[in-house]
């Protein structure tokens, strides 16, 4: 063989090692940005749990709404270590509490001006944080996913022993009173 046919053989090696290591750091950031999604939704969840219990104690926006929310935020408290279906649907379960109570724009702002106002103010920006997050979170796990499935990603084993990345379902928008939508 010629010198230019060893030549073009150590291109093509240097080539596909250069493509091959490149997808695998892609594949390495794209693994730390569902971790950090995970971490943000995680952050998320528990604060809008915080506020939620806030505003249950304040007994807002009455009595009977206030022990509903309260309900459904010790479940979702109670579950925050639970695998993620079982904490998919508390999480689910204190949307649909909020959303059920605080259902109407104009009866959250009455009771806004009744009261501080920084309270719901709270928890309405805690509910589009846990939005914000879980949209985060599961595109991450969509563009991980996408390359995992490339097929010389997974002939080299590019991904090693991590774990597929898994999407977190829930409810998650904002009371329609909160006036987000």
């Amino acid at each position: 063989m010629s010198w230019w046919v060893w030549l073009l053989i150590a291109v093509v090696l240097v080539v596909a090692i250069w493509y091959l290591s490149s997808q695998a750091g892609r594949l390495d950031r794209l693994h730390r940005r569902v971790d950090a999604g995970h971490v943000s939704l995680q952050a998320a969840l528990m604060r809008r749990a915080a506020v939620a219990a806030e505003v249950a104690g304040e007994m807002l926006p009455d009595p009977s709404s206030a022990a509903l929310i309260a309900e459904a935020t010790k479940n979702a408290r109670r579950t925050a270590e639970s695998d993620d279906v079982t904490r998919s649907v508390a999480e689910s379960e204190l949307t649909l509490v909020l959303a059920g109570v605080f259902d109407d724009q104009e009866s959250v702002q009455e009771l806004s001006e009744a009261t501080d106002g920084e309270l719901l103010e709270e928890l309405a920006s805690a509910c589009r944080r846990v939005e914000m997050s879980r949209r985060f979170l599961n595109d991450a796990v969509r563009a991980c996913s996408d390359v995992r499935q490339q097929p010389l990603v997974r002939y080299f084993r590019l991904a090693g022993r991590t774990p597929w990345p898994q999407a977190f379902d829930m409810a998650d928008g904002p009371p329609e009173g909160f006036g987000v939508r």
